[in-house]
């Protein structure tokens, strides 16, 4: 069964600078059909990276940054606010303005009411009226971006761990992807809080990549194809202890102390540890731990070791096949990336080695 690779592209940061002081925060108006479009609902929710200057906005978007810049008389704060189409910067608040912002803190939900601006190429919300909402106000999956359906990617998921022959292997794997919590979890967990794959069921999505690119060059070299599948389900299990995901994705302390490798190694533990009679091997225990480990590849990336195996070495550049290939796709989709007309990115971006990206296209006579 094919997968369609269906979901919301998240965008990239946009920064803006130089608009006048904003005038104080007022209650919400009322919509004035007679300014641009005015957008009230999460039933009408704006679709942030497709607004035009002179757009209206008035709807919920969480916030997904509170960025303090400058200093002295050119202090201002910058909000970035976000839905499930992508994220849009506020202009600037400038000193006179700061108690507008003050308290204001990340993951906050508020109804905001602005218009579209353009400053030097880049769009910017000026905002005229901002109040939080309650957290649990708006369903998170209209404030982020997230995959439109999980079913095809557990379907093919499931088929191909139900094929792997070493019944040990299976059972292993079976700990953790036959558990209804785990795998409601896993399913909505983002692959990252912020590059590739930074969407609800981003991870799932990211996971079936990578073993579609895993199983393709295990049977190229010569890898055990059922120790890299299992390799790669196991590999990012971590993320789940290590992201949030209920307003906005963000780390959590365990994320950010241990980082999600060795979490995913401490998972894989506690899991078989915990069964009355451990379904491998202490030998075949230490090669799945070693395929966590080891698939960031060096140890600047963040692996405690590198890899050893075959197997490792075929998971380790399938997972950032996966990663570098989902980063390339969003920056070069990203109109904010481009100035109009032109194919060459005029930022660099971060994801990709601070390279630039060229979106030109040919049809090549076809």
């Amino acid at each position: 069964m094919g997968i369609k690779h269906l979901f919301k592209l998240s965008s990239r940061h946009r920064r803006g600078y130089g608009w006048p002081p904003v005038t104080p925060v007022q209650p919400a108006p009322g919509p004035d059909p007679s300014v641009g479009r005015y957008l009230c609902d999460m039933a009408a929710a704006p679709s942030l990276p497709e607004l035009a200057p002179g757009d209206r906005v008035q709807s919920p978007l969480v916030i997904l940054e509170v960025a303090s810049r400058g200093s002295g008389e050119t202090a201002h704060t910058i909000l970035s606010f976000g839905n499930a189409s992508g994220r849009l910067d506020s202009a600037p608040f400038w000193p006179g303005d700061q108690h507008l912002v003050a308290g204001l803190r990340k993951g906050q939900v508020a109804q905001v009411i602005g218009e579209v601006q353009l400053y030097r190429d880049r769009r910017q919300l000026k905002v005229t009226s901002l109040r939080i909402l309650p957290r649990n106000a708006v369903d998170s999956r209209q404030l982020l971006p997230a995959i439109h359906d999980p079913a095809p990617f557990w379907e093919v998921l499931d088929r191909w761990r139900g094929e792997i022959r070493g019944p040990r292997l299976r059972a292993v794997l079976a700990l953790l992807f036959d558990d209804p919590e785990f795998r409601e979890r896993f399913g909505q967990c983002p692959a990252s809080i912020s590059g590739h794959h930074a969407l609800l069921g981003g991870l799932l999505k990211h996971t079936t990549e990578v073993a579609t690119i895993a199983r393709a060059v295990s049977r190229a070299s010569g890898a055990d194809g059922d120790l890299v599948l299992a390799g790669v389900l196991l590999h990012d299990i971590g993320k789940l202890e290590s992201y949030r995901w209920d307003t906005h994705f963000e780390m959590t302390d365990a994320g950010a102390l241990l980082g999600h490798v060795v979490l995913g190694a401490q998972m894989l533990d506690r899991v078989v540890q915990d069964t009355a009679s451990p379904p491998c091997s202490d030998e075949e225990f230490l090669l799945l731990q070693h395929l966590i480990l080891s698939h960031h590849g060096r140890h600047e990336y963040g692996a405690p070791v590198l890899p050893m195996t075959l197997e490792a070495e075929v998971l380790h550049f399938a997972d950032n096949a996966s990663a570098k290939s989902a980063a390339m796709a969003d920056a070069v989709a990203s109109p904010e990336n481009f100035n109009d007309g032109e194919s060459i990115s005029t930022r660099r971006i971060w994801s990709l080695e601070n390279r630039k990206v060229y979106r030109g296209r040919s049809d090549w006579g076809g």
